[in-house]
């Protein structure tokens, strides 16, 4: 298998889920945020984040009134016990199976799981295998 180089934090500045039920999305989000070690970064009246992805109420001011429809996003998980984690967790809290997790074909090592979120989205847990990373991650202050 020929080599390949990710980068990570240079592509997205944020994403932005508009949910029809914000207490419902928190609680799933906040529970498989913690299953793949990632803190909240903060809630608010219609609103929470985490890194780079911003929750909202449909009817909070930065929705518009319109919801984001069906998106598929994947976390990074370190290792496939993450992701086993991550794909328990999330069906506890509110998730439906969307893909066990597995070995998929995408590359030799991509283990991987799929749940549906309260609104339908297609959250997945990743881990690639064995791979050197630069850094942990980007940290930006400003």
């Amino acid at each position: 298998m020929e080599t390949q180089e990710l980068h990570r934090g240079r592509l997205l500045d944020h994403i932005q889920l508009v949910v029809r039920d914000i207490a419902a999305s928190q609680a799933f989000y906040a529970a498989i945020l913690k299953s793949l070690n990632v803190p909240m970064g903060g809630t608010g009246d219609g609103y929470f984040w985490a890194d780079e992805l911003f929750v909202t109420a449909v009817d909070s001011p930065a929705a518009l009134g319109v919801l984001t429809g069906r998106h598929h996003l994947a976390f990074q998980a370190q290792d496939r016990a993450m992701v086993d984690k991550f794909y328990e967790t999330a069906l506890a809290h509110g998730g439906k199976d969307n893909g066990a997790p597995g070995e998929r074909a995408y590359h030799p090592g991509y283990y991987a799981a799929f749940v549906l979120d309260p609104d339908g989205n297609n959250i997945e847990a990743v881990h690639h295998g064995d791979a050197t990373r630069s850094a942990a991650s980007v940290s930006i202050t400003f």
